[in-house]
């Protein structure tokens, strides 16, 4: 693990939203020589507003005139409103709505992160509307456009602890409607990008993580409360959600026909029994566990990443100290859990 911060703490949600959406120099340079707007497609969900942030940032430091826009329903209207106080324009638009997708704003590159997955466990047919049907119309809409489609790990199944984690190259094993869902997503936005030229990123992000939700805050919020960790899922990959956001905007100058495929992960594996323990020490309290670790987990190998985009600049250590001080002040949360423990594929 790597320390990378010299701050012990997050002080609030404000200084927390302006680090998750801090660019790096390679992302400033990546948006310096990318042309044309940007537009965020389901820029509501947990990590779309400080990515639609960042772009924002980055081109400005850039000094590149560009409209970064972010479409979502907006059921929270302070949502919209804090977006437009960063700069980042909006547009109101229901997704699975066919109808709307000609008033959507044109722009020569989108950010693809409409998706479902908590909640798909006795949703099945929305999570598939969501996960397949949805990649169809957005690829028809914006076929002259560069996208960049967030995918996931998911697709890749289980793989051996001691192999580091799933490559790009590796055969596909997704478990669960969800995971089988996302794969769906992935083929659909491929046979577009083949079949119309338009080029495309899939970014396939395992455990993003800040301080108000993710694998790291579960597992602190578990051995605060003292309720047991099962450790059947024994192994980790935790990346700070402001590295994957940068990676992801970065991805863009790499799209390609058929779609660049690339793994956005963190660099360290993680033990989720050290995890807790580590948690226990700074809470002072045991961390409990059933269970045993199995030989295999959903992990992810992003040294392919690292070597185009850069080494994340936030490791576990920093991350792991800012999330209990966060518990530990009662700071607020996304009340969503991962349920990263889950083996069969359930959400």
């Amino acid at each position: 693990m790597v320390l990378t911060h010299p701050h012990s703490s997050i002080r609030n949600i404000e200084e927390l939203e302006y680090a998750l959406s801090d660019p790096t120099q390679k992302t400033i340079d990546a948006m310096a020589a990318l042309p044309g707007d940007v537009v965020v497609l389901g820029v509501g969900g947990k990590m779309g507003p400080t990515l639609a942030r960042m772009a924002k940032r980055a081109s400005d430091l850039a000094g590149v005139a560009r409209r970064v826009i972010g479409v979502a329903r907006f059921s929270d209207p302070g949502l919209e409103e804090q977006l437009q106080a960063w700069g980042v324009e909006t547009h109101r638009c229901d997704l699975l709505d066919a109808k709307s997708y000609s008033q959507l704003p044109d722009a020569a590159n989108v950010v693809y992160m409409a998706g479902m997955k908590f909640g798909a466990t006795g949703q099945e047919s929305l999570t598939w509307a969501m996960n397949t049907f949805l990649p169809g119309l957005v690829s028809q809409r914006y076929r002259y456009s560069r996208i960049a489609v967030f995918s996931t790990g998911n697709v890749y199944g289980l793989s051996p602890v001691s192999s580091g984690g799933s490559k790009e190259g590796d055969r596909l094993h997704p478990v669960g409607e969800y995971a089988l869902s996302c794969l769906g997503r992935e083929r659909i936005f491929e046979h577009f990008s083949r079949t119309e030229g338009t080029p495309m990123s899939v970014l396939r992000l395992n455990y993003a993580v800040e301080l108000r939700y993710g694998v790291l805050l579960d597992i602190a919020q578990r051995v605060f409360s003292e309720q047991v960790i099962p450790l059947e899922m024994g192994y980790l990959n935790a990346i700070w959600q402001a590295d994957a956001a940068a990676m992801s905007l970065q991805s863009l100058n790499y799209a390609s026909t058929p779609p660049f495929v690339i793994n956005i992960a963190g660099p360290e594996l993680g033990s989720v029994r050290r995890v807790a323990e580590e948690f226990g020490e700074h809470f002072r309290k045991p961390a409990r566990f059933e269970g045993m670790e199995s030989g295999d987990a959903l992990l992810n190998n992003a040294q392919k990443a690292f070597q185009l985009f850069g080494y994340p600049q936030v490791g576990l250590e920093s991350m792991l100290p800012w999330i209990a001080d966060w518990v530990e002040r009662g700071e607020k949360t996304l009340a969503k859990p991962t349920h990263f423990e889950n083996r069969a594929g359930n959400f």
